[in-house]
């Protein structure tokens, strides 16, 4: 059994995807996950990923993020 916690809820300005957030408490074995779930249309894409993980991909998106629109100097 796992507890939800909705973290965030956004759409994407193009192509109009849903994007969730939540975080997953596994009650028994005391586990956390960051629950990622894309919504295009009818189709879903679920990730479930562990805190280094999440910790990764933030960090690659932020550096990315970063490069695309460099602040005038």
């Amino acid at each position: 059994m796992a507890e939800l916690k909705e973290l965030a809820k956004f759409q994407v300005p193009l192509g109009g995807q849903q994007i969730e957030l939540h975080q997953i408490d596994h009650i028994e074995g005391g586990m956390s996950l960051l629950r990622v779930r894309i919504r295009e249309g009818k189709r879903f894409t679920i990730f479930d990923i562990d805190p280094e993980t999440a910790k990764q991909w933030a960090e690659s998106m932020q550096a990315w993020a970063a490069t695309q629109n460099p602040e005038p100097q």
